[in-house]
């Protein structure tokens, strides 16, 4: 089953996404054919198709490397998923829905730390900013985490609706998948909604172990870099830094993510100088990789991330 899926992420991205990458790089919003074709070819529900880490890196990966914004809406809508998938509650019954992508999903869970986390009271309303929530303009539901009054984090699914407003944030490279700052202003979530609720430490600790899938999008860029430069040796240094992601354990998956996002931007950078002149003409292949090797930089970044790429990059 693996090599089929992966089969099909690496078809969808030769015959659908690659050919459109220029074009949705300039674009605010992905195309819906886009989403559509990931349904048609059953990857929408991947994320509760059974499938372990390796395959799930190399679908995430083979879809990045044909439209990293394609790619980093669809990766978002997976999150969701599982994570309705796993409910033992009500909320449960939009699993087949969001599986096949009649309803299509983000997630808010970028604003759980610091001193203004958002916040679910003892009302049931919904209040605080959030930053880095993608697929605005196409997403109809999201899987929200917020701080409850008891200090746990609880997980919850809200429809799109009054009561959040958007601010666009303009990014150097997949802007069209729809990233905003989202600001919920009291909104209500009903009682069937809940997905979970987990202390803070819990929260950490999943948030640390889950790291890995997200170094597969530098990963699927670096690749990509190697596709079109022809570098075998280059390809060898992907396949290696893929190894390294599967087989770290949890301390150790920092450095790794590191890792993938140095090895993006040296691909990156090696298929800049390869396309020479026409390399610098805005809009450009070797422009969009690098760019988005900029975006992978920061994505999904954690301090451990960042102190290991910053010992790579700028070493003291």
């Amino acid at each position: 089953m693996q090599g089929d899926a992966v089969e099909v992420a690496r078809r969808l991205a030769d015959e659908v996404l690659r050919p459109d990458a220029e074009a949705v790089d300039a674009a605010d919003r992905v195309p819906r054919s886009h989403l559509e074709a990931l349904d048609a070819a059953g990857l929408t529900g991947h994320s509760v198709s059974g499938a372990g880490l390796a395959e799930r890196v190399d679908v995430t990966a083979a879809l990045a490397g044909g439209c990293l914004a394609t790619a980093f809406v669809w990766i978002q809508h997976q999150g969701a998923l599982a994570a309705v998938a796993r409910s033992a509650g009500p909320a449960a019954r939009f699993a087949p829905a969001l599986e096949s992508g009649a309803v299509r999903a983000g997630v808010v869970v970028t604003a759980v730390r610091g001193p203004s986390p958002l916040r679910i009271d003892a009302d049931r309303r919904l209040t605080g900013s959030a930053p880095w929530v993608t697929g605005w303009g196409v997403v109809d539901v999201l899987r929200v985490a917020a701080v409850d009054d008891s200090g746990d984090i609880r997980t919850v699914l809200v429809d799109v609706g009054p009561g959040m407003t958007a601010e666009p944030a303009r990014l150097v490279a997949a802007n069209a998948s729809g990233t905003v700052t989202l600001t919920f202003e009291g909104v209500a979530v009903p009682a069937d909604r809940d997905l979970d609720v987990v202390t803070a430490d819990d929260w950490a600790a999943a948030d640390a172990a889950g790291l890995a899938l997200n170094g597969a999008l530098p990963l699927g860029l670096a690749a990509e870099a190697a596709r079109l430069i022809g570098s075998s040796s280059l390809g060898a240094d992907v396949a290696a830094a893929r190894d390294a992601l599967l087989r770290a354990p949890v301390e150790e998956l920092p450095a790794a993510r590191a890792a993938c996002a140095a090895l993006a931007l040296r691909a990156a950078s090696a298929l800049a100088v390869h396309d020479g002149g026409r390399g610098v003409l805005a809009g450009s292949r070797s422009d969009r990789l690098l760019r988005e090797a900029h975006f992978l930089l920061a994505f999904g970044s954690r301090p451990a991330i960042k102190a290991s790429l910053l010992s790579r990059l700028a070493p003291s």
